[in-house]
């Protein structure tokens, strides 16, 4: 169903004001109000009719009786994607967002720096996923002999972060063995994606297993178990305390479900993930992120990406009433700028 094609153009433009103006002031928008307010030779008669058949439709809503108006989460979804106008940024804005990603950060660095910059210009939440640990660049790998058939892995990554983890193999191997296996990943895969190297090593070896001696049946192992890519995630958040400002007298539950949302890192990242699908902006309005502490919220997102491929995810949270004209460039900004200094940081490594 085309909702916009149901509204007329006088009743979009009614919305429109109604929408901008509680943005900006956060109280409900009253008919005479709105008739002043708008550029529109309209009286409060019409204006009230037009929000009585807008609230049948599900686009505004009463707090209160005398209250006035206020849009509803799917008001909000019909003025994002029919009514509003984006407000590119200002180059000046661009290039100072480009100053404080500086290449030669780390990759951790530069996600904590995007996080902090998202939070302080859009006065909400920043979140920024740390980037796919399979598509960070290796610079050297150890392995080391414990007992039981286990051995240690310590794989140092393309910001010199150093990784450990235990991995079961199918037999146990000498100190010896296990040199000769890391000295030939170093020496033969250093500088390249740790999908890629797995993948290079196990499609070269796996085809001819019985004419592997020992060195090339141990490397096959120890790719196969050691650089198997991580499935886990996390995120980087700040300006959690932008939402009580941001919320201008929401609820204290309301927000108090915002905090709490955001100590339950696996539905937020499960969201996140969802934001990988596909390239651009992405939008969750209330109840469309799917999860109930959410549903006062909305997340603008747009996936990163380093060399062409995707690594991860930006945005912002904050209440429903938040500007999106002004936080959609923002967010595109900011993950066109990371992905380019992720790019030339990693080139430098």
């Amino acid at each position: 169903m085309n909702r916009e094609s149901e509204v007329s153009e006088k009743a979009q433009m009614l919305f429109k004001n109604l929408v901008e103006r509680y943005v900006a002031e956060g109280s409900p928008i009253g008919s005479k109000s709105l008739a002043e307010f708008s550029e529109m030779n309209v009286s409060s008669a019409t204006v009230r009719n037009v929000m009585a058949d807008l609230e049948e439709r599900g686009l505004v809503t009463s707090p209160h009786k005398s209250a006035g108006r206020v849009p509803t989460p799917l008001g909000y979804r019909f003025f994002v994607d029919s009514l509003i106008q984006v407000e590119p940024m200002a180059q000046l804005e661009i290039q100072r967002l480009s100053d404080q990603l500086d290449p030669d950060m780390s990759a951790h660095e530069l996600v904590e720096s995007a996080s902090s910059i998202l939070s302080e210009v859009s006065q909400m939440a920043g979140l920024v996923t740390i980037p796919r640990r399979d598509q960070t660049l290796l610079r050297h790998v150890e392995f080391l002999p414990l007992n039981d058939n286990r051995v240690l892995v310590i794989l140092v990554l393309d910001d010199h972060e150093v990784q450990n983890r235990v991995i079961y193999t199918t037999k146990e191997y000498s100190e010896i063995e296990l040199k000769e296996a890391s000295n030939f990943i170093n020496q033969a895969y250093t500088g390249k994606s740790i999908t890629r190297i797995r993948d290079q090593i196990i499609s070269s070896m796996k085809s001819d297993r019985e004419s592997m001696n020992g060195l090339m049946m141990t490397t096959l192992e120890m790719a196969e178990k050691a650089l198997e890519p991580d499935s886990k995630s996390d995120y980087v958040i700040a300006g959690q305390e932008n939402l009580v400002e941001a919320s201008n007298g929401q609820a204290l539950e309301d927000i108090r479900n915002m905090f709490r949302a955001f100590s339950l890192k696996g539905d937020i990242l499960h969201l996140l993930d969802r934001c990988m699908e596909s390239e651009g902006i992405q939008l969750f309005i209330g109840e469309e992120s799917g999860y109930e502490l959410l549903d006062e919220c909305s997340l603008v997102t747009s996936p990163y990406q380093v060399e062409g491929e995707l690594v991860g995810v930006l945005g912002v949270i904050g209440p429903t009433r938040m500007a999106y004209n002004r936080i959609i460039p923002i967010v595109d900004a900011t993950a066109r700028i990371l992905s380019a200094a992720l790019g030339t940081s990693q080139t430098r490594n």
